[in-house]
């Protein structure tokens, strides 16, 4: 992706407080409190696991075959899903609605999520690139299968003249259409990791809003900077606000006309642009800007935590932050560190952070301050892929960070299994002992 952003988001007393539980009994309590926020989440995201829930799957039973049911939008011959020269999708949210109540999906269901991701559809130049894109897939699928959430990874561009950072809007509009039952998308570059496998995406936030960006507004909004947001993670909500606003992004795009003096009216508009391409990044920075009015109210724009966090400031800190993570699960009792499936991450997830939260500084999912981990870093400007770094990092800051918070999420997953990297920078594995990490492993 062109253009990372260059840098990272009372109590109240009344009467005296309670004795605080002491030994076993506040091991308990922290475990409990855990436990049952995770299993809220739980129901939340897969209420196919509920005991209320009369079936299995994404969609109520029976469900509709080829030859039954009501029509839907799927059967207009007039929907396009290509995200250039196709045909306006209009009255997105009452189709929408329509489908999820032929469904049985009612108004209070959860808010499912689709991440997409994806690839260039030829081998990779850049040495070990194919092997890195790999591993970059296999993180996410671990996240997606921890949190229950649905991946598209797509390495077909689906509009050709849409390529690079531009190819991400044709893949997102198409999810959008493909997944009625999903009410955000989720966008994440292929070279962006996830560093933080317990987090889980804070949706009650974004109630008001449909698009979640990761920037700064007063650079954006005061500043007039380009590099005061980033494009390379996002998350969109599946509505025809969001439909609107691809169709707008795209037509600055190489795949129509007019990209070339949008190009020009960019960089003219932003302050720290010096190219006169227009990029994915740039006109998003632009769009905001320039239609604040017509787009700024339904965006969040923040830094609250690494929504993606800037490689460069993170990995240097990896190290320091797994030291902070252990200790504090050694001093929360063997509630937090008992072995479990895999299944039941969310709730030793939520457990585990209540844990963290009371004794390393930072907010959930990471930032700038503090010691927590970082929920995703994103090595911009590394284009492990394409083989062409961008001469600001080394090749050790790129390639030896990749690794490294490769195998700091890895380790996280490899828990569940009875394992761990060696070192940080070592693929092989060691077994974790009983009562990790409390009792030292071998």
């Amino acid at each position: 992706m062109a253009g990372g952003a260059s840098s990272e988001a009372a109590e109240g007393k009344k009467g005296a407080a309670p004795p605080r539980p002491a030994g076993r009994a506040r091991d308990a309590l922290v475990f409990a409190a855990g436990v049952a926020a995770a299993v809220l989440a739980l129901a939340l995201l897969d209420p196919a696991s509920s005991a209320l829930a009369p079936g299995r799957g994404l969609v109520a039973f029976p469900v509709p075959g080829p030859a039954d049911g009501p029509r839907t939008f799927y059967d207009d011959p007039e929907l396009s899903y290509e995200a250039v020269g196709g045909r306006r999708v209009a009255e997105w949210d009452a189709k929408r609605a329509a489908w999820l109540r032929s469904r049985g999906l009612g108004s209070r269901r959860p808010e499912r999520v689709v991440m997409v991701s994806g690839s260039q559809p030829e081998p990779c130049r850049g040495p070990g690139g194919d092997h890195l894109l790999l591993r970059f897939l296999k993180n996410k699928v671990d996240y997606c299968r921890l949190h229950g959430v649905e991946l598209l990874y797509n390495n077909a561009l689906l509009e050709p003249s849409m390529a690079a950072y531009w190819a991400k809007i044709p893949a997102v509009r198409a999810a959008m259409l493909a997944h009625p039952e999903a009410e955000w998308v989720w966008w994440v570059d292929a070279d962006a990791v996830f560093t933080d496998m317990d987090f889980s995406l804070p949706l009650a936030r974004y109630a008001a809003y449909n698009l979640v960006l990761y920037g700064w507004p007063e650079e954006v909004y005061e500043r007039r900077r380009w590099l005061g947001l980033n494009a390379g993670v996002f998350l969109i909500r599946n509505c025809q606000w969001s439909l609107d606003f691809l169709d707008a992004w795209a037509r600055m795009g190489p795949a129509y006309p007019d990209h070339a003096a949008w190009g020009k009216t960019i960089k003219a508009a932003l302050s720290d642009r010096d190219s006169d391409v227009a990029c994915d990044q740039s006109a998003l920075a632009y769009m905001l800007l320039a239609n604040r009015e017509r787009w700024g109210d339904r965006i969040y724009l923040g830094t609250d935590y690494y929504f993606q966090g800037y490689f460069a400031e993170i990995v240097g800190k990896l190290g320091g932050v797994a030291a902070r993570y252990e200790a504090a699960e050694r001093a929360a009792g063997p509630g937090v560190r008992r072995r479990h499936a895999e299944r039941e991450h969310l709730a030793y997830a939520a457990a585990r952070n209540a844990a963290v939260r009371a004794a390393v500084p930072g907010p959930d999912g990471g930032g700038q301050r503090g010691w927590r981990r970082p929920f995703v870093t994103h090595f911009t400007g590394c284009n492990p892929c394409g083989g062409r770094r961008n001469p600001m990092y080394s090749r050790e800051l790129c390639d030896g960070g990749m690794r490294r918070a490769l195998g700091f999420a890895d380790d996280q997953v490899l828990r569940a299994y009875g394992f761990r990297h060696a070192a940080p920078l070592n693929d092989t594995v060691r077994p974790l002992p009983f009562d990790y990490p409390a009792a030292r492993s071998r």
